[in-house]
């Protein structure tokens, strides 16, 4: 039986800042009680990771991401078929939606941190930027799986980027 709570952190450690969700995932290896949560990482997500969603209370998907204002983001994610599921590398609505295809049910809540990212060249390390961003969202990370409720959750999603940012210092 897999373990209620799902980190799924996705990324490539050899390009720059897309190295921030698997470095997510080690900190919470070192920081966070797994009893109850998996880790899983990948470089990017697949179809095949619709089925990794299964018999789940929540799941926390964790990405690096040029369009964040703050050092990170904090959203509910809802099933969505868009273009993403056709290519090599979907969105996690995608994965929802294949989820919600293949079992004829509806999704576990499911939940994206985004953390702010600048480069992704082959070969560089995080930049300055992506290493404090990283920093709050581990904080934050750690924070939510403490405390894996759904409620819990629900109520910081519902806080903009910059309240999220204030509650980790």
């Amino acid at each position: 039986m897999p373990k209620p709570v799902l980190l799924f952190g996705y990324g490539n450690l050899s390009r720059g800042d897309d190295a921030l969700g698997p470095l997510l995932l080690e900190y919470a290896e070192s920081h966070c009680d797994l009893d109850e949560i998996e880790i899983l990482s990948d470089f990017q997500l697949q179809i095949e990771h619709a089925l990794d969603l299964e018999n789940r209370d929540l799941v926390l998907f964790v990405d690096a991401s040029v369009a964040c204002p703050n050092a990170f983001d904090f959203t509910v994610l809802e099933p969505a078929r868009d273009k993403s599921y056709t290519t090599h590398a979907m969105s996690p609505a995608a994965v929802l939606d294949v989820y919600q295809s293949i079992k004829n049910q509806t999704p576990p809540p499911c939940f994206l941190l985004s953390i702010k990212a600048e480069k992704f060249e082959l070969g560089d390390g995080l930049s300055a930027s992506a290493e404090n961003s990283l920093v709050e969202a581990c904080s934050f990370a750690g924070r939510l799986l403490s405390n894996p409720d759904l409620d819990f959750w629900l109520k910081q999603a519902n806080l903009s980027g910059a309240d999220l940012v204030e509650l980790t210092n």
